[in-house]
């Protein structure tokens, strides 16, 4: 519930903590004292549009913070809206956005006033009223239609319509036989090719390079003889042993030489027809990284993954029709569960009208008529329906419900819902509401409050007199500025306030005998 209300600077309100009990809580005041400023700081916890113009005249910025107590756990909420820029919100202290606070707020405070927060009048939020009154099961329909999306998405990713798959096979299998048909399985076949190139490419020059050396290394040749004949000038001769041995070295090193130059050469030979392969395979593979990769390692990748997509694609048939057949169990089962949800919430219709409808009678809405429409596959187009007036017709309740309508009715709907967050703001649920039925709608609030916090602002003598805590809203105007104050009343402050209210004379003994009447017939209805 909320505990603490702390609101600083916001329209006519300087700055003002409450601090709040649990049950019925009464907020009063003369009109234009300020009430409204209340529940407009509630809202902005609730992560409602923060207008500049809420800021007070001369200052810079406007907060509001609430302490929520949930059970076990504590929760402060909390926004400030700058005069200029952006608003800022904070859960914990710790900094959030208004969407993120309308999450948290939601499932602490419910907020009912003529002109925010009428979410009653959103088809979504009377299905769900529905739904919560019957205790519909919608598990096997939402299970269903989540198996039906999962299905759809696995045929939408096996290629689209017949008309794209069609078209990306006959891309996709050309690009495979082109592949295919290169019999890429080397990533450095491009390089070695450019080697081979290179070879037969100059192999003629090769071959004279390499004769000309031979004939100057061979054995029988001036280097080679000449060489033989220092060794033999040398050998024998103690000084030049060393030298000796270094030109005998020489002499195996040149054979050696020589025997591998030979070697190379006989394996040089001229060949145009395979030098003519090379240059195509190369000018092949060069087409084929244009098209498929920045070098073979990615051509050759390319390859396998256009491979697999084009299986999948040729196995698509036989896929299909095993999820055509999900699908058709899957689209069966949504039927069935939606028709189990249609007949439970059209049995449920009539019985929440009306329950609604009878405590709306007690509403000072005694000719009012209730209905609710269900139509749909499921029953998921849930219409409230409300005749105000004898005589009237039917319609829909944005159609036909003014602001203190539309709170009685969702007051109504919160007494046979019982389904809600631990706090819930009412404003002028009582508009337009005078005598016995002032009694009945604090009665019913009251009644609301047993089981949860329920503020309310109210101009009723009656409706306050039923609260477990009153709260008067004081304005003074002292010519320069106006400011207003939110206080909470003792037993005595209570009867004069509740005067006030019933007479416009807090001090008449006559209006303040009412009060304490009130007061204690009021406390009849409130739970020991």
């Amino acid at each position: 519930m909320l505990c603490e209300l702390r609101v600083t600077n916001l329209g006519v309100i300087e700055e003002s903590t409450v601090l709040m009990g649990p049950g019925l809580v009464a907020v009063t005041g003369e009109t234009g004292a300020g009430k409204t400023m209340v529940v407009g700081a509630i809202e902005l916890l609730l992560g409602g549009r923060a207008d500049p113009t809420m800021v007070r005249q001369g200052c810079a910025e406007a907060s509001v913070e609430g302490r929520f107590v949930d059970g076990d756990r504590e929760v402060v909420l909390r926004r400030v809206v700058p005069l200029d820029g952006r608003s800022r919100a904070y859960i914990n202290g710790q900094l959030a956005t208004a969407a993120a606070l309308a999450d948290r707020g939601g499932d602490l405070v419910n907020l009912h006033g003529q002109h925010a927060h009428q979410s009653l009048l959103t088809a979504k939020e009377q299905r769900a009223a529905l739904d919560r009154f019957g205790g519909i099961d919608l598990v096997p329909l939402q299970e269903a239609e989540a198996e039906l999306v999962a299905i759809d998405e696995q045929l939408a990713a096996m290629g689209g319509d017949e008309r794209a798959r069609a078209r990306e096979i006959d891309l996709l299998r050309f690009q495979v036989e082109e592949l295919d048909v290169a019999a890429i399985d080397d990533a450095g076949e491009d390089d070695q090719l450019a080697k081979d190139e290179s070879l037969l490419g100059d192999a003629t020059a090769h071959r004279e390079a390499a004769i000309a050396a031979l004939q100057l290394l061979d054995g029988d040749s001036d280097v080679s003889e000449g060489l033989g004949v220092a060794l033999n000038n040398l050998s024998d001769r103690p000084p030049f042993a060393e030298l000796a041995s270094r030109l005998h070295g020489l002499l195996a090193e040149l054979s050696d030489v020589a025997s591998e130059l030979r070697a190379t050469t006989d394996g040089v030979e001229e060949n145009p027809q395979r030098l003519e392969a090379i240059v195509q395979r190369r000018h092949r593979l060069s087409e084929l990284r244009r098209k498929y990769g920045v070098d073979i390692a990615a051509v050759m990748a390319y390859h396998r993954e256009a491979t697999e997509r084009l299986d999948d694609l040729l196995d698509h048939e036989a896929r299909a029709a095993a999820l055509d057949a999900q699908r058709l169990a899957a689209e069966a089962a949504r039927v069935q569960a939606a028709a189990v949800v249609l007949a439970a919430r059209r049995r449920a219709a009539p019985d929440l009208a009306a329950q609604v409808q009878q405590f709306l009678r007690q509403l000072a809405m005694a000719a009012a008529v209730m209905a609710v429409e269900v139509e749909g596959e499921s029953g998921a187009e849930v219409c409230l329906l409300l005749a105000a007036n004898s005589g009237s017709s039917l319609l829909p309740l944005a159609k036909v419900a003014s602001g203190g309508e539309l709170a009685r009715v969702m007051l109504a709907l919160r007494q046979v819902i019982t389904k809600a967050p631990p706090t819930m703001v009412f404003d002028e649920v009582d508009a337009g509401v005078g005598g016995e039925a002032a009694h009945s709608i604090g009665a019913a609030l009251a009644s609301l409050a047993e089981g949860h916090q329920v503020l309310v602002v109210t101009h009723l003598a009656q409706v306050a007199a039923c609260a477990d805590q009153q709260l008067k809203v004081n304005k003074v105007d002292d010519g320069q500025a106006a400011r207003a104050t939110v206080e909470p009343l003792d037993s005595d402050q209570r009867i004069v306030e509740l005067s006030r209210m019933l007479s416009g004379s807090p001090d008449s003994s006559a209006a303040q005998q009412h009060a304490s009447e009130l007061l204690a017939a009021a406390a009849v209805l409130r739970p020991s």
